[in-house]
């Protein structure tokens, strides 16, 4: 064990946290990989450009389907246990994606490997959680989630990168290979606690119903629906500022913004974790009024895009904390249907962005954009009492462990 990872120090476990970090940067990796390969993939697996696209749906769904189920039934496990068979899901099914040469075994593998993932984040937040004393708690899930932003900015140009240079079956070789290295850096620093005994486990239901966590549950749809839209369909939204060819600088300014989103939400989270979230929220929405006015101006689409990442960066961590502060003893259940509604966003943003593309174009991105920001603004702003609470966190021990 992490002889740096005991709560009562004081101090963040970092190489700890970094691992969870890492995780959660292979979970998004592995879930992006195949876009930037499509062609490749394609190709290789004999089948249609728009089939190998179902490998991404296959590994969402996994997510879907078995977060909330999974957490439930591995909640009295040891919390490394878990963990690690999550880490060990990853080297298995990307080890079959990189050797199968049969479609459906490979959509097979993709759909396990998104288990793995919805079991992943079910539990990483609450895990940074336990690691620290409760006024460190906010902090270390803004260091555990740092992976997400550098995944989703770097995952498509890093796996076409991999992909022209090496191969995408090399790809997802390489995958593995960095599976391999996480067990080992998890063994060695991050610590084990024990699971939840069954006679104090709470019940979905319950969970759903303690004052909170539906309101924070429902500025997690509305939020990550507006980003998703603008996201999945990133390349034709730029395309009227010239910048059809500049996506992956599009991505990258996106990338850098956010990750100073997290950082800025590691310093307020703790002491001013309602007003973050309606800042973030607001100005976002001021970037989609922006959009909305002209997106024909290269200098807008990246100011725009930067207010946008920063925003996003410290969305995962406001978001999280907030619900697992609003679920106390039930957030590990919580965060379980967390990933649920992250997930159902991610399909609805490629479906409700798909039909504006269709029937109205990119134009109408902006405004839908907007619409979905004010009702996760009304919703944050209603939830003063539960949820979105005004002043410091009330610090709470996690329920897991101590």
């Amino acid at each position: 064990m992490d002889a740096t990872a005991d709560p009562s120090s004081g101090t963040l476990p970092m190489a700890a946290l970094l691992a969870l970090a890492m995780t959660g940067f292979l979970c998004i990796a592995t879930e992006t990989l195949p876009a930037g390969l499509l062609p490749q993939i394609s190709q290789g697996l004999a089948v249609s450009p728009s089939m190998a696209g179902q490998l991404v749906t296959a590994y969402a769904l996994g997510s879907v389907v078995a977060a909330i189920p999974l957490t439930i039934a591995t909640s009295s496990w040891p919390r490394r246990h878990v963990l690690l068979a999550t880490i060990l899901g990853f080297l298995a099914f990307n080890s079959v994606t990189a050797l199968s040469s049969d479609f459906w075994l490979t959509l097979v593998a993709r759909f396990f490997a998104g288990i793995s993932a919805g079991l992943a984040w079910s539990i990483l937040g609450a895990y940074a959680r336990q690691m620290v004393a409760p006024h460190l708690q906010g902090r270390a899930m803004a260091v555990a989630m740092v992976g997400t932003p550098l995944a989703l900015s770097l995952g498509v140009p890093l796996g076409t990168w991999m992909g022209g240079t090496i191969g995408w079956r090399a790809a997802f070789g390489v995958m593995s290979l960095l599976t391999v290295m996480l067990i080992g850096w998890v063994l060695i620093k991050v610590p084990n606690y024990p699971g939840q005994p069954a006679t104090s486990r709470m019940p979905l239901t319950r969970v759903l119903m303690t004052p909170g966590v539906l309101p924070v549950l429902g500025v997690v749809m509305a939020w990550m629906l507006a980003h998703n839209i603008l996201y999945t369909y990133v390349a034709p939204f730029v395309a009227p500022a010239g910048l059809e060819d500049r996506v992956d600088l599009v991505l990258l300014v996106f990338g850098i913004t956010a990750l100073m989103g997290i950082w800025i939400a590691s310093r307020v989270v703790e002491g001013a974790l309602r007003s973050a979230v309606l800042a973030s929220l607001v100005v976002f929405g001021l970037a989609a009024l922006a959009f909305g006015i002209t997106t024909a101006s290269p200098a807008m689409v990246y100011a725009g895009v930067g207010l946008w990442g920063l925003t996003f960066g410290g969305a995962a961590t406001l978001l999280q904390t907030a619900l697992a502060d609003s679920a106390r003893d039930g957030a590990d259940v919580a965060l379980s249907v967390n990933v649920v509604a992250w997930n159902a966003a991610i399909a609805g943003g490629g479906i409700l962005g798909g039909v504006l593309l269709r029937s109205w174009g990119v134009i109408s991105f902006p405004w839908a954009v907007l619409s979905l920001i004010l009702v996760a603004l009304f919703l944050a702003w209603s939830a003063r009492a539960h949820g979105f609470p005004p002043g410091g966190r009330k610090q709470t021990t996690p329920a897991i462990g101590h």
